[in-house]
């Protein structure tokens, strides 16, 4: 398959496909003129490579997890602390994110509290 294929077959950038490449996510052989070609599970390992993309994880660990991903889209449990370590990262930065928009609502309702009314 041709990478503008591919792009097509994924609804992914030709760009985006080199990207995944380059970062040892999405294998690729060349032919004697160069250009690339994939494989046929190459739109498979596309999807999940966007579904792990979505579930906020980056390029290295999603180049770790990858050969451990099933058909299906789970992973293997000998991953699941991987991903565990990377959900409670998450809840830490969604708690630290509420605190600080907690410490902006209160510094504009005070500001508010102290202005007179604009308009």
């Amino acid at each position: 398959m041709k990478i503008g294929e591919l792009a097509a077959a994924t609804d992914t950038s030709v760009r985006l496909l080199r990207y995944y490449e380059e970062q040892g996510l999405l294998e690729s052989y060349r032919l004697d003129s160069g250009h690339r070609r994939y494989d046929d599970m190459a739109p498979a390992v596309v999807r999940r490579i966007r579904a792990l993309l979505d579930a906020g994880l980056p390029t290295r660990v999603i180049r770790d997890l990858l050969p451990c991903v099933r058909q299906d889209g789970t992973v293997a449990a000998c991953k699941l602390e991987t991903l565990q370590e990377h959900l409670r990262g998450l809840d830490d930065r969604i708690c630290a994110l509420s605190e600080t928009r907690t410490s902006l609502a209160a510094l504009i309702s005070a500001t508010q509290a102290r202005e007179p009314a604009l308009g």
